[in-house]
């Protein structure tokens, strides 16, 4: 009998799949946004008052977020510059992926259709802390998929 441990959510990988891009560009400190939830409209039917009826609609899925420090020349942050100060946008494919101790793929990768930037932000600058700057990076999408490793 194996006895079964949960994933640690502190080693991934970020994938985009633009061109142009360096290995830098790739590195997050910290993804978030994986949510996926249906949404629920309500019937009410004529002389049912004892309840409404719930049914299932589209899903809705949240952005997906990326934080890392500030990166000074930037191919995926042009990418993003493109699309918030120019309106042009290039939507691209990206790929969410837990990795274990030897930097393999652990389990299923977190696929994003379609992405696209709709905020990036700096973390505040502040005389009296030594933090690093923190850039975040917000992405709407079509949808996601896990696709099993």
């Amino acid at each position: 009998m194996s006895i079964y441990y949960p994933p640690v959510g502190f080693h991934f990988r970020v994938e985009f799949s633009l061109t142009g891009l360096s290995n830098r560009d790739n590195r997050f400190q910290e993804v978030g946004g994986l949510s996926a939830e249906l949404g629920v409209e309500e019937l009410q039917e004529g002389g049912e008052n004892r309840f409404i009826h719930r049914l299932p609609t589209r899903p809705k899925y949240a952005n997906l977020t990326l934080k890392r420090g500030l990166l000074i020349d930037s191919g995926l942050i042009q990418w993003c510059r493109d699309a918030i100060e120019n309106f042009s946008f290039a939507p691209t494919t990206v790929n969410v992926t837990l990795l274990n101790a030897e930097h393999e793929p652990l389990g299923p990768v977190y696929n994003f259709v379609r992405a696209y930037p709709v905020k990036w932000a700096v973390s505040d600058f502040k005389a009296q802390e030594n933090g690093l700057v923190v850039e975040t990076l917000e992405l709407a999408y079509q949808y996601f998929t896990r696709i099993s490793s």
